[in-house]
């Protein structure tokens, strides 16, 4: 179970990579690309399916705005074939900081985790 634990960890922080460098092929590569994948950016509705996933990501990655990100309170959960890590994004950027409460899914396919679902909801001031 740690070594699953470990490896969620290990996608989940490559999702973040991918985000801080505006890699739409690396955010590609973490994704399950399918009709079940959900993604809520804060702020925005949820998006269903890979294509709205996608083009969600590719008009992030187009805005020039720079921000990085500072995970903390990082839990992993694995059950079996399916995985959840729960946390903080603290978020730097352009225009000061804020901190994003999120929940990252992921599922197991031919030995590989795949993201299948992002949540991110902004922590308002006084709140945690």
């Amino acid at each position: 179970m740690v070594d699953d634990e470990q490896a969620v960890l290990a996608v989940n922080r490559s999702y973040y990579d991918a985000f801080e460098t505006r890699d739409l092929d690396a955010m590609s590569d973490l994704w399950e690309r399918s009709e079940r994948v959900t993604c809520t950016h804060p702020g925005w509705a949820t998006l269903e399916g890979w294509g709205a996933v996608a083009s969600s990501f590719f008009a992030l990655f187009q805005n020039g705005a720079q921000l990085q990100f500072v995970v903390t309170r990082e839990k992993p959960t694995v059950v079996g074939d399916a995985a959840w890590v729960s946390l903080d994004e603290n978020l730097l950027g352009d225009q000061g900081g804020v901190t994003v409460a999120a929940l990252n899914l992921f599922v197991r396919h031919q030995g590989r985790w795949r993201m299948v679902g992002h949540h991110g909801s902004v922590v308002q001031v006084g709140r945690d």
